[in-house]
Order: structure tokens, then C-alpha cells, then sequence
């Protein structure tokens, strides 16, 4: 049985920056999903096929902290080694009360 490949931070931190892009390129292709989200956010990517980058992005949350800025989470279905998302990215906004 074949098994899954570890990550190494280095690798997460490349498929960060290559979700937050097509996170980023849906974002500008739909701007009128910035009207529901709050001004200067901290976003968080919680890929749902990738555990560990998945909780490898909460630790670094749970560690840094948002510095005071709303925390928008982002989670998408990557569809392969490719950074594909599959489908348009849910969007969480908390909201504090």
C-alpha cells in the first residue's frame, strides 16, 4: 500500500501562496463578494482535501494570531498537485459579539 507523502513547511508555504492566488484571482473575478466580507482581513486557507496543511495553517493562526484583524477563512477543494481549485471557495467571516 502506497503511502501518503509528508509535507514539509516548505511545501505548505508554496501551496499557500499558489491558494491564496486562486483565491485571490475568485475574489477578482467576483468583487461583489468583497461587500461581504469585513475591510482588512486576515485570511486563512483550510484546503478540505489536505489535513495537514490544513492544520499546519489553524497552528500558525493559533501561534501569530491575526494581529487584531478580522479572520476570513477560505475553504476550498484542491483538485491535485496542480493548485486547481475545484469548485469557488467557501468564505467564513466570524463575527464578534
Amino acid at each position: 500500500m502506497a503511502q501518503a507523502k509528508m509535507m514539509t513547511p516548505s511545501d505548505i508555504v508554496e501551496r499557500n501562496i499558489l491558494l491564496t492566488k486562486e483565491i485571490m484571482r475568485y475574489l477578482l473575478d467576483n468583487p461583489q463578494v468583497f461587500s461581504s466580507l469585513p475591510d482588512k482581513f486576515e485570511l486563512v486557507v483550510l484546503p478540505e482535501d489536505e489535513p495537514e496543511m490544513r492544520l499546519y495553517n489553524l497552528d500558525l493562526l493559533d501561534k501569530y494570531g491575526s494581529e487584531g484583524k478580522p479572520i476570513v477563512f477560505a475553504r476550498v477543494k484542491v483538485e491535485g498537485e496542480n493548485i486547481t481549485i475545484q469548485d469557488r471557495p467557501s468564505l467564513y467571516a466570524p463575527i464578534s459579539i
